[in-house]
């Protein structure tokens, strides 16, 4: 990919061989990334993965084992063990596992090994979100109105009533939607903060939980920062209010919430607000490489600074293609010392991104996770058209691992053109062998309350019976297609035809 918006990123020494500490599509993601700047690469894998395509295309592949797929991934003493065995000088940790986990990256930097991200003071600032919270506030940025619990307290439980109702309890060290419950009376609340708690501990090992002021009609907005050590800049923001249970499935940018056609002049100075309040936190902390500031916008105009994940997001593809940047290459050069290609000034957005997770769970049955076999997977493509994925033909999806399969991602001149495409981009997407949320996400890039820009992040409970309603026919077509598709003597035809997601490095890209 050629850059709009940098110079040659790749002069200066490079890390001599880079780890990479996690799996799937963003492991390929990370692949593609240092082989385009000549750096070997090393991928680890539990037994399950040990024919994934990040295996198959590594310079070295190490198996590692523990008591589960997952605990495998976050065994730091196995994983450093590795690092010094293969002379490894640095690791990307990429999202989820270990990648805001302060003490493995404490642990790296004590055996010389750089990680791929921010400091450990940083990860452990900004990953707490009571400490992240009373710093943001010091800034002056706005937070919700909230409480820590406090169980010595008498005037505790009446402190928490006067912020008013609904509440949302959350665990100080969740993330991602984890250890989170709305509150919408006095009668749920103690009951709640026990469960609470009780679930922050054994999932987190962190006890601690806090109370805030939840805003049902509030959007969710996240701003990509970028810092060297010698600037912070943005790269505009996400619109990332289209959630389930507090965990995203499509995300956009720039948000139409913005846009000058939902709030004209005072659009554009809100955007500018918000982007400026998440570089102030980044520069206050002394952020280095990428990171997201998440924010709550109301209806009212008013922000409030919900936490920032201090690693590659999820949904950064959908910035890297309306700004052309890679993030990742990003990442990598601040790591080894170089400052970043890009300026403030020099940053132009350009069209429209939406990205769409595309997960292994039967939408039209409670969201249950799904399992099965890959046995056909055909992708869609074109311009403007970009699918992250990890997955190869006969893989076992199992529940070892999160249900995300893939990321479809499109980008055109503007966001009615956009949704146009996504839409035609997930119906030329094939899976056959497992169920996964396609036709769900179809549905709500249909809706007409997504293409008018008009929504928050209680859509998909506002509109659930327009959303999950099954096709009669869903289950015979499917049916038709396997048998049709898949039959015996069709199989090795099927298998030589079908192309294999590793056959080419950056087969994701345009």
């Amino acid at each position: 990919m050629t850059a709009r918006n940098s110079e040659n990123p790749d002069t200066g020494p490079h890390f001599k061989k880079v780890l990479i500490a996690n799996r799937g599509e963003i492991a390929l993601r990370v692949l593609e990334a240092l082989h385009s700047l000549d750096i070997p690469s090393v991928a680890i894998y539990h037994y399950v993965d040990r024919k994934s395509p990040v295996v198959q295309i590594a310079e070295e592949a190490v198996e590692i084992v523990g008591e589960s797929p997952s605990g495998a991934h976050l065994d730091i003493k196995q994983i450093i063990a590795i690092c010094e065995q293969l002379g490894v000088d640095a690791v990307h940790p990429c999202y989820g596992f270990l990648s805001e986990n302060a003490g493995f990256a404490r642990a790296l930097e004590d055996k010389g090994i750089t990680f791929i991200g921010p400091s450990p003071e940083v990860i452990e600032l900004m990953g707490d979100k009571i400490t992240s919270r009373e710093f943001v506030a010091s800034q002056k940025v706005p937070v919700p109105p909230s409480i820590t619990l406090s169980a010595g307290d008498p005037g505790f439980m009446q402190s928490v009533i006067d912020l008013g109702f609904p509440l949302v309890v959350k665990a100080s060290a969740g993330g991602g939607g984890k250890g989170m419950s709305i509150v919408n009376s006095k009668e749920e609340l103690e009951s709640t903060l026990r469960v609470a708690s009780s679930e922050a501990e054994k999932y987190f090992g962190d006890d601690r939980v806090y109370i805030e002021r939840y805003f049902p009609s509030a959007r969710h907005i996240e701003v990509q920062v970028l810092g060297d050590g010698q600037q912070v800049i943005h790269l505009g923001e996400r619109e990332c209010s289209i959630q389930r249970r507090f965990q995203k499935i499509v995300e956009e940018s720039p948000s139409p919430v913005f846009s000058e056609e939902q709030a004209g002049e005072k659009g554009v100075k809100q955007r500018e607000s918000i982007c400026q309040a998440a570089v102030a936190i980044a520069s206050a902390a002394h952020y280095t490489s990428a990171g997201t500031v998440e924010f709550l916008y109301t209806p009212e105009g008013e922000y409030f600074f919900l936490e920032m994940n201090t690693r590659i997001q999820v949904e950064h593809p959908v910035t890297e293609m309306v700004y052309d940047v890679d993030l990742v290459k990003e990442q990598i050069r601040i790591a080894a010392g170089h400052p970043m290609s890009l300026t403030q000034e020099a940053v132009t957005p350009v069209g429209h991104a939406i990205e769409c997770r595309l997960c292994a769970e039967d939408a039209f049955n409670g969201f249950m996770p799904a399992t099965g076999k890959v046995l056909l997977l055909k992708s869609p493509s074109g311009e403007g058209v970009r699918f992250n994925s990890g997955l190869y033909q006969g893989q076992e999806i199992t529940t070892a691992f999160d249900p995300m399969l893939a990321k479809l991602v499109v980008h055109a001149g503007s966001r009615e053109d956009a949704i146009g495409r996504m839409v035609q981009a997930l119906r030329e997407l094939v899976l056959l062998g497992i169920d996964t949320n396609n036709e769900y996400l179809t549905r709500i890039l249909e809706h007409s309350a997504f293409a008018s820009g008009e929504f928050d992040t209680a859509f998909v409970e506002r509109y659930a019976d327009d959303l999950v309603t099954r096709h009669p026919d869903k289950g015979l077509l499917d049916a038709l297609l396997i048998a049709g598709m898949l039959s015996d003597r069709n199989i090795q035809r099927l298998e030589e035809a079908t192309p294999q997601p590793y056959d080419a490095i950056g087969y994701w890209r345009n």
